[in-house]
């Protein structure tokens, strides 16, 4: 086995194909490598829904799209596997090893292939394992790096957002008559009926939380085929809640947040762009572990400690963690974090 001690390499390929808070959470392990290896080339393997996250990046070169669609044919995958993996890499960080990504690895001449331990059928696509290490996800990344002399710090995921970016937020808040005031992104949804706050209960702590600031504004986020389910919450919420005609893009969206006093959502990809952004979130969790949520007082997951949670589980007949867990018991934390938020943004 080869002594990475010694390892210098030119050309890194990082496999993280989804979804896409997993591929912002690998960019804290994109970082390290980086500040370990300042000349390295890093290239990243990732579905091409999930690109967007990476765009900007200046630790990242080039990054290899996934198109489920163009890759249908089993033979136009593999030729893309075999041109992914041949392109002279000397360094293969597999975060996943799902199928896709072992293809890649299997195709190339990497002389070093880092990943967590593989079973006992897929050892001899790798040179070398580490352990998995529990806790917030970032952190488990980049215990796959362990091997190399890296460890993480405490370090966020990273979203790089434009000037044209960040102006598409300035003229949004103009547009909407935010300045000055507090605004808060909601994302009520998530396509797991275990993971997805009643809207009735998002709706109710919008307005809790405006008893005490009645300048306070909320923009209802949604993705493809959830417009629906965000105008329950603008029509629960009542005033001062809203919807955008038409839907953000990812980018747009995280540069809204960036502007916004705090995020209040579910255990979903807006959650990670918060962090990322450096505002204030609270996620109802739900049947989801506490692994997905940043160690920070200015991030916190609420949920309702069942002896069952988390179960992780994608079904459950009475959803008991999300139904017995009220506005009323999120306020005081939401409330804090609104107030943090304001003086971070410097409101009012």
């Amino acid at each position: 086995m080869r002594n990475l001690d010694t390892l210098s390499p030119k050309r890194i390929l990082v496999c993280q194909l989804r979804q896409i808070g997993d591929v912002l959470l690998s960019t804290p392990s994109i970082r390290l490598l980086k500040e370990r290896y300042p000349d390295a080339e890093i290239d990243v393997l990732t579905e091409k829904k999930c690109m967007p996250v990476l765009e900007n990046n200046p630790n990242i070169s080039k990054v290899w799209p996934i198109d489920k669609k163009a890759l249908k044919n089993p033979l136009k995958a593999l030729a893309y596997y075999a041109k992914v993996g041949k392109d002279g890499y000397d360094l293969i960080v597999d975060f996943q090893q799902l199928p896709r990504c072992k293809w890649v690895v299997r195709f190339s001449n990497a002389p070093v292939k880092l990943s967590f331990p593989p079973p006992w059928y897929n050892r001899m696509l790798y040179t070398h394992w580490s352990p998995i290490v529990h806790g917030y996800a970032a952190k488990c990344k980049a215990a796959v790096l362990n091997p190399l002399g890296i460890q993480w710090d405490g370090e966020k995921p990273e979203l790089w957002l434009s000037e044209s970016e960040k102006q598409f937020a300035k003229d949004f808040i103009e547009k909407h008559d935010l300045a000055g005031k507090p605004f808060i992104t909601v994302d009520p949804s998530h396509r797991r009926e275990t993971r997805r706050w009643p809207t009735r209960y998002f709706a109710g702590l919008i307005k809790l939380m405006k008893e005490t600031h009645p300048d306070m504004h909320a923009v209802v986020l949604y993705g493809p085929g959830e417009k629906e389910l965000a105008e329950r919450v603008v029509a629960q919420a009542g005033a001062d809640t809203f919807i955008t005609d038409s839907m953000l893009s990812l980018r747009e969206m995280a540069a809204v947040q960036e502007r916004a006093t705090m995020h209040l959502g579910n255990c979903s990809a807006p959650r990670h762009f918060a962090v990322a952004v450096d505002t204030p979130s609270l996620t109802i969790q739900g049947a989801t572990g506490s692994g997905w949520g940043f160690p920070s007082d200015e991030h916190i997951s609420a949920t309702k400690h069942l002896p069952c949670y988390p179960c992780n589980s994608n079904s459950c007949k009475t959803r008991e963690c999300l139904e017995d867990f009220t506005p009323e018991d999120a306020l005081e934390e939401a409330l804090r974090l609104l107030a943090e938020g304001i003086e971070k943004k410097k409101l009012g």
